[in-house]
C-alpha cells in the first residue's frame, strides 16, 4: 500500500467529501458481507487512498462494540500506532505487516458493529469545517495529532483491562483523524479533551475499587 499525501487524492474517505466519516463506515460495510472479514480486506477497499483514511479502520472497530472482543483493543492500538509512526517518518509507501492484514473478523459481529456506528460517523461530519485552527493541521502542526495517535495506540494494550478505556482512545484517534483529513484544526483540540478524560478512567476505576 502506498501513498504520500492522503489528502491529494480523490474519492471516499478523502477531503473532497462532505461526509468523510461516513464515507471510510460505508466502504467498510460493503466489504462486511462475508462470513469472515480480513482485515487486510479492509484495508485495500481504499486502495492505496491514503495513511489517514486507513488509520481510521482501527480507531472505528475499537470504538465499535467490537471491542468488547479480548485483545482486540490491543491489536488495533498497535496497528493505529504503526500506521501513524510511518506517517511522522513521512514514508512514502504504507507498509502493514501480514499478522494485520491476515487478522480475520466475524462478518455478523463487523456488520452490527458499524451499523451503530453510523450515527457517531453521521454527528462527526455534521461538526467538521474546513479551515478553522489551520496551524493544528498545517505541514508543521500536524505533528502533534500525529503523534498523539502514536501514543493513544500504544497506550491501548497497556490500558486493555481498563473498561472503556481503549473506546475513549479510540475516539480520540478518530477526532485526530477527522482533523488531519478535513484540515480542521478543532479536532485536534477534541482529541486532546478526549485524551483527558482517557486518562481519568483508570483513576475513576482505582477509585472505585479502593
Amino acid at each position: 500500500m502506498s501513498e504520500h499525501d492522503d489528502t491529494a487524492q480523490p474519492g471516499p474517505a478523502n477531503v473532497g467529501s462532505d461526509t468523510p466519516v461516513r464515507d471510510v463506515v460505508d466502504r467498510l460495510e460493503a466489504c462486511a458481507r462475508a462470513d469472515e472479514v480480513a482485515l487486510g480486506d479492509l484495508v485495500r477497499a481504499f486502495g492505496a487512498a491514503s495513511f489517514v483514511s486507513t488509520m481510521m479502520v482501527p480507531a472505528i472497530l475499537v470504538v465499535s462494540p467490537m471491542s468488547g472482543i479480548p485483545f482486540f483493543s490491543s491489536f488495533c492500538g498497535l496497528t493505529i500506532a504503526f500506521i501513524a509512526g510511518q506517517m511522522l517518518v513521512r514514508r512514502s509507501h504504507l507498509y502493514l505487516p501480514e499478522t494485520v492484514t491476515r487478522r480475520r473478523l466475524p462478518g455478523d459481529k463487523l456488520r452490527a458493529a458499524l451499523k451503530r456506528m453510523r450515527r457517531v460517523a453521521d454527528f462527526l461530519d455534521r461538526h467538521t469545517r474546513k479551515g478553522r485552527l489551520p496551524r493544528l493541521v498545517g505541514n508543521g502542526g500536524r505533528i502533534v495529532p500525529q503523534l498523539l495517535c502514536v501514543i493513544s495506540g500504544v497506550l491501548m494494550p497497556v490500558l486493555e483491562l481498563v473498561p472503556f478505556s481503549s473506546s475513549v482512545l479510540g475516539m480520540a484517534v478518530l477526532a485526530f483523524s477527522i482533523a488531519l483529513l478535513t484540515r480542521d484544526g478543532v479536532f485536534v483540540l477534541v482529541g486532546l479533551a478526549i485524551l483527558g478524560g482517557a486518562a481519568a478512567v483508570p483513576l475513576f476505576v482505582l477509585q472505585g475499587g479502593a
